[in-house]
């Protein structure tokens, strides 16, 4: 049976947990599919299986020891050759090092080294899965775009039951072989993907704005880009790092944004307005600054703002609209609205109300209400795991579009 697995390089990393007896099977799984498998293993984990057992099912030397007599620097040579990084079992420790930006061994020195996926099947005691500092930096992972499966629910090593049962190979091995049916899959394809607030300027130095970091259009963005496509970033002002291999154009205004969305819209195949454009702007530009002496009371008059994503509905002829709706009430309802109104194939709604969800966040907790009315509804999740929700959807809307 044909796999897309066929001739990809995995490096799988073995550390000490009591499931790394199942590394053997996820090595003879993707060997099957006819992937070629670089074993690495912590020096704890070869107290729990040898790694003769891995060298002979891989047919590769298992790589122990970050100083080697080999000439080669072997971190450098594994993180190159890597396709995926898969890291089964994955303990406590080794997630927090990788959290930290620790490289004290082979395996760490390796992630750290690497621009491949990196993908975490954790194992471990169900109180250490539930740490709050284990949780946080997972959480802090996911956020940097660290994939992670399970653990699973179940009898533990320890003859407890809770989470912490490290993910069956079987299904590790698939969700590895979907990944990589996700990779470049849009290339060829190009998007304008907004992000960040707009200031709307009310004298020299005051404006009126909002609270969104650009986080979520961020996460787009590089994941779009990641997945082959080509990318224009337009974001107003955020103190995050514009993605490599982007193209990036700062902007002020709500009026800057439409002008830049405008220049580039019918180059495009889509538009994700992940933006947070401000609805309204003072009706006049004060020259200098308001002294606070000059008066008591200060009225603000407020002009409507244009709607870049209904106009551009106007005109999007075949072209994928993705739009967001963040309500404090009455979500779906409002969210049905928008999506009609401004012509759009899908809108990701976000109570802002929900613990974790909307701006300034790392996560949120989202729905997808589509053109036919379908919902489709979502944990919490990390930014960049919502980022890959979006893109396959709109996978899925130009494949069915064809």
């Amino acid at each position: 049976m044909s796999s897309i697995l066929r001739g990809k390089n995995i490096v799988l990393g073995v550390t000490a947990s009591i499931a790394a007896y199942k590394a053997a099977e996820i090595v003879s799984l993707l060997r099957e599919r006819g992937a070629s498998v670089y074993p690495i293993m912590t020096r704890e984990a070869t107290f729990l299986i040898h790694p003769i057992t891995l060298k002979t099912l891989a047919d590769q030397k298992v790589a122990t020891r970050l100083f080697d007599q080999e000439p080669v620097i072997k971190h450098i040579s594994l993180s190159k050759l890597a396709d995926l990084v898969l890291i089964a079992p994955a303990t406590a420790n080794i997630i927090g090092k990788i959290a930290s930006g620790i490289a004290d061994d082979l395996l760490t020195t390796t992630v750290m080294a690497t621009s491949a996926p990196v993908v975490i099947a954790p194992a471990m005691n169900e109180k250490m899965y539930s740490n709050p500092v284990v949780q946080r930096n997972i959480s802090d992972l996911k956020a940097l775009g660290y994939r992670f499966i399970g653990p699973e629910s179940g009898k533990l090593a320890c003859g407890e039951v809770g989470k912490g049962r490290m993910t069956e190979p079987q299904i590790i091995v698939d969700y590895v072989e979907k990944i990589f049916s996700f990779l470049k899959d849009l290339e060829g394809k190009s998007f304008i993907v907004t992000a960040g607030p707009t200031r709307e300027p009310w004298d020299e130095v005051r404006f009126i704005s909002n609270y969104s970091s650009g986080k979520m259009g961020f996460a787009i963005a590089e994941e779009a880009q990641k997945r082959g496509a080509k990318v224009i970033l337009i974001s107003g002002p955020s103190t995050l790092e514009p993605p490599p291999g982007v193209l990036f154009y700062p902007i002020k205004t709500c009026e800057e944004m439409r002008a830049k969305v405008k220049e580039f819209f019918l180059q495009v195949d889509g538009l994700i307005m992940a933006a947070a454009p401000a609805d309204f702007r003072p009706s006049v530009r004060e020259k200098g600054k308001i002294k606070k002496e000059s008066s008591e009371k200060v009225v603000l008059e407020l002009v409507k703002n244009p709607d870049i994503l209904e106009e551009m509905g106007k005109i999007k002829g075949k072209k994928i609209l993705v739009g967001f709706c963040a309500e404090t009430q009455n979500l779906q309802e409002r969210a049905r609205k928008k999506l009609k109104q401004k012509n759009l194939d899908l809108i990701v709604a976000n109570d802002l109300t929900q613990p974790g969800a909307g701006f300034e966040e790392d996560t949120n907790k989202v729905i997808f209400i589509y053109r036919k009315g379908e919902v489709k509804d979502f944990p919490l999740m990390s930014k960049r795991e919502v980022a890959r929700e979006i893109l396959n959807e709109v996978k899925k809307i130009m494949n069915d579009t064809k």
